[in-house]
């Protein structure tokens, strides 16, 4: 699971002296916080999904490779 460093006690005092209540400021800070806790679970590659990527990215460069020898063998075979 991916973090975020967010002060909600630093995002609550600015809030704060910009005249919000403290109740409505608190219940900000709670929502941004959970907010960025679901974006960055679902929104970030980890390193484990770049790992598959890699991996299938591979496997279709080798499918692609034979697919291609394939065709060039027909071709030869048919005006050679």
């Amino acid at each position: 699971m991916t973090t975020i460093t967010f002060d909600t006690l630093k995002f609550v005092r600015r809030l704060k002296a910009a005249g919000v209540s403290e109740k409505h400021a608190e219940a900000e800070a709670e929502a941004l916080a959970e907010v960025f806790s679901e974006t960055l679970d679902t929104q970030l590659a980890t390193k484990t999904d770049i790992a598959r990527l890699e991996g299938k990215l591979k496997l279709i460069k080798w499918m692609l490779g034979l697919v291609i020898g394939g065709i060039s063998a027909l071709i030869l075979k048919t005006f050679f």
